[in-house]
């Protein structure tokens, strides 16, 4: 029996970090409906601006731990005390910016959700409720933001929000799967 020939990933997964390889294998691109799990790359996402995601990727378990398993409702009640503890936790990008900015986002999410009843029907408006497939042949084809990408960015800033520039805006487009960004030969471009 001849072996089977290895699966093609998208470049930027790479293929030496299993942490990143699982990462596009079992998430990247995938739908996401979660309040919490949208929370999170909200977070997330933001917390890479000027940093790698593998970096960030890295810190994930450690973020879980320092912002209560996402769970908004306790993020939003965080106070002066929470901030120091999170600038000393060597386990989170320790960014004063980025910590406030998850605080704040916290609460910007509980009023979303007041408002639109989930974080989840607020989002996926901005693309119709379901994902955007682009062409995408190789890195070179993935835009760094989109009109749609500006059009989240200018709402959720109007709303409070931090951290949630163009930029930052489409890579959590990708991650949750709103934006199916999975290069053309890739295994998972037609599993979701």
């Amino acid at each position: 029996m001849a072996a089977r020939p290895p699966k093609h990933r998208c470049a930027w997964a790479g293929n030496d970090d299993p942490l990143m390889i699982a990462y596009h294998d079992e998430e990247w691109g995938a739908p996401v409906h979660d309040d919490r799990v949208l929370f999170e790359f909200l977070i997330l996402e933001g917390a890479q601006a000027g940093l790698s995601w593998r970096t960030i990727l890295h810190k994930r378990e450690y973020y879980r731990r320092a912002f209560s398993n996402w769970d908004a409702r306790k993020v939003a009640r965080y106070g002066a005390k929470d901030v120091e503890r999170l600038m000393a936790d060597p386990g989170i990008v320790r960014n004063r910016l980025k910590v406030a900015a998850a605080i704040t986002n916290a609460r910007c999410v509980l009023e979303v959700q007041r408002e639109f009843g989930s974080l989840d029907s607020y989002l996926w408006r901005f693309v119709g409720g379901k994902p955007i497939r682009n062409e995408i042949r190789s890195l070179r084809d993935v835009p760094a933001k989109t009109d749609l990408s500006d059009a989240m960015s200018k709402a959720l800033l109007k709303r409070g929000f931090k951290f949630v520039g163009s930029t930052i805006c489409y890579a959590f487009m990708q991650a949750v799967g709103m934006v199916n960004d999975h290069e053309s030969r890739c295994f998972r471009r037609d599993q979701r």
